[in-house]
């Protein structure tokens, strides 16, 4: 057996029941636990993000809103564009249908775990704030625990490689650009050195320079691609209704997954969700410990923010495109070229490939840009930062040999390491709820205090 197949079967066995069940039943619980409180309290998260209650003496190195836009950088990306195209492409209509539910359990996940990244940081040896499940857990738990601690981290130096967003933001220039078949190995080893390139320009710069730029292509990259879907969707409005319709359907009835099974199409569809949004697998809390305050529900809410914008929003707009176009049914290809082919199939004279193209550039980059810094935090805490400032080069060099390795491979080995995070994650994060339940109920009530004053 290759490593190839190797990866592919542990992938499938490791995104079994037993890990739905952590993901979607651990969400749950927390979504019942949380009393819908923080739900209630969405209006307060968006005066957060505005900076209403930033304090720049606070500990930390980012404004609320630059944590929330790193973290949406790393989440609101390929996984939007191709990863939607491939649930819908290997699961059908109905997986979109349980990326939602994913996403809904995700906000409640993100709460706790995005709260529990403020309560229980760490410091390096330079004396530096850092946040994480694996200090959460070493913080939060004890010392005892730091074996599971060290599981995360390893897990995470697979889970966030640029693999997915390196190769797929090649696969799609090589589309856009229909470079002929016996120059498309050369020319993605040329693309892969050229995105390796620039994004070493920007990751060199340390986690300061990474906010302040997804803090300015976040808002940028939402809009145009909300605008382009849109367009997209007037002039298909008459299949709308009917879109909505096939994937309540397709939801339960598990058709046009490969065997025809209901619980396929729901491990497809949380695998998409989780592979989008990435709640519960530890990547975001790793961002909002670095947000500069002492409130740890603040930064929860923030974050909660985070599947409502990338899955129920912008996944969703992705599908209705894709659906809206018709040409999804019976498709030979990889999941951007599906995107590509859907958004030309509707918008005249090639302009979708232009939009799109611009989109992935953007939504590729800005992911790019953000997950070397988990990388590099996991590589941190499994040893020091003086090994971990090595990190960056062997994320530039993971993006050169992304770009040159097939999509199966890449895909099973992300959601690999995605599985393995979020079992450290979902436990600890169960574990420590009540304490997070103690600071809302202490926040909210300090909160209405101040507003009756």
């Amino acid at each position: 057996m290759n490593m190839q197949d190797l990866v592919a079967e542990f992938s499938s066995w490791v995104w079994g029941f037993p890990l739905l069940i952590l993901l979607i039943g651990g969400g749950l619980i927390l979504f019942i636990y949380s009393g819908l409180v923080p739900f209630r309290y969405l209006g307060h998260a968006v005066n957060i993000l505005r900076g209403k209650y930033d304090k720049h003496n606070s500990p930390g190195d980012l404004s609320h809103y630059e944590a929330l836009s790193s973290a949406i950088a790393a989440t609101v990306g390929m996984g939007n564009i191709s990863g939607v195209a491939i649930a819908i492409a290997t699961g059908g209509p109905g997986a979109i249908f349980w990326m939602w539910v994913s996403a809904f359990v995700g906000m409640a996940t993100k709460f706790f775990t995005c709260s529990l990244s403020i309560m229980y940081r760490g410091k390096d040896e330079d004396g530096n704030v850092k946040g994480g499940p694996m200090y959460v857990i070493t913080e939060g738990l004890g010392k005892k625990w730091k074996p599971l601690a060290l599981f995360f981290a390893s897990a995470g130096l697979i889970g966030t490689l640029p693999a997915f967003q390196a190769n797929q933001l090649t696969q799609t220039l090589i589309d856009v650009f229909e470079v002929n078949e016996s120059n498309i190995q050369t020319s993605k080893l040329l693309l892969g050195i050229t995105i390796g390139i620039i994004t070493a320009l920007v990751i060199f710069g340390g986690i300061k320079r990474i906010g302040k730029i997804a803090g300015k292509l976040v808002p940028v990259m939402v809009a145009i691609y909300l605008i382009t879907v849109l367009s997209i969707l007037i002039l298909k409005i008459e299949n709308i209704p009917s879109m909505f319709s096939l994937i309540f359907t397709d939801a339960f009835s598990g058709n046009a997954v490969m065997g025809g099974t209901l619980g396929a199409l729901i491990i497809t569809g949380v695998k998409r969700a989780a592979f989008s949004n990435e709640a519960g697998l530890g990547t975001a809390p790793m961002m909002h410990g670095t947000a500069k305050t002492n409130e740890p529900i603040r930064e929860g809410l923030v974050a909660m923010l985070g599947p409502a914008i990338d899955t129920l929003l912008v996944c969703t707009l992705t599908a209705l495109a894709i659906l809206a176009s018709g040409i999804w049914k019976g498709f030979k290809g990889n999941g951007i070229s599906l995107t590509l082919t859907a958004f030309d199939s509707v918008l005249p004279y090639g302009i979708g490939s232009i939009i799109l193209t611009i989109c992935v550039l953007i939504f590729a980059f800005s992911t790019l840009f953000t997950y070397s810094f988990y990388g590099y935090s996991c590589l941190c805490f499994l040893t020091n930062t003086k090994i971990g400032k090595y990190y960056n080069y062997i994320y530039i060099a993971a993006i050169v040999i992304a770009a040159n390795v097939k999509l199966d491979f890449v895909i099973n080995l992300i959601d690999s390491g995605y599985a393995l995070m979020a079992i450290p994650t979902v436990l600890s994060t169960l574990i420590l709820a009540p304490k997070v339940k103690r600071a809302a109920n202490d926040y909210f009530t300090r909160l209405k205090a101040e507003k009756s004053s």
